[in-house]
């Protein structure tokens, strides 16, 4: 999966936040790592509060997503977390981004005025998400 990310043209995170599990000390890891200049930020152990983002993300994921999810193998279910991750960052509103999209926060735009009586109902993630969307 490592290979796979990294052969794609994207821009490099300069951090990776881990864990203490024992594959993150696996000498490949750590020499992709050092060949890419990725410093690798590690958790305090038995302690969830030191990186609270990637907790909270990874508890969303679960509750929202994973626990009424069947996946066959790593490929499908990596094949089903990249729809959740663009509903997640393209159509899923945030409450600390005040009701945008991480997609679109920061942009200016003008929202133009939704009419009560013309929506309609997007499907995301498979039918799993359904949002009414203003006509």
């Amino acid at each position: 999966m490592f290979n796979h990310v990294v052969s794609q043209k994207v821009l490099l995170p300069k951090y990776v936040s881990t864990d203490n599990d024992p594959l993150f000390r696996f000498h490949r890891w750590l020499a992709n790592l050092r060949l890419l200049d990725i410093e690798e930020i590690e958790t305090v152990p038995f302690v969830p509060q030191s990186h609270p983002f990637v907790e909270h993300v990874i508890g969303t994921l679960r509750r929202e997503y994973l626990d009424r999810l069947f996946f066959w193998n790593g490929i499908d279910l990596e094949q089903k977390l990249l729809t959740y991750r663009d509903y997640y960052n393209q159509h899923r509103c945030h409450s600390g981004l005040s009701g945008e999209t991480p997609h679109g926060y920061g942009t200016e735009k003008m929202a133009s005025r939704a009419t009560i009586g013309v929506y309609e109902w997007a499907s995301y993630c498979h039918g799993m998400f359904h949002l009414a969307v203003a006509g």
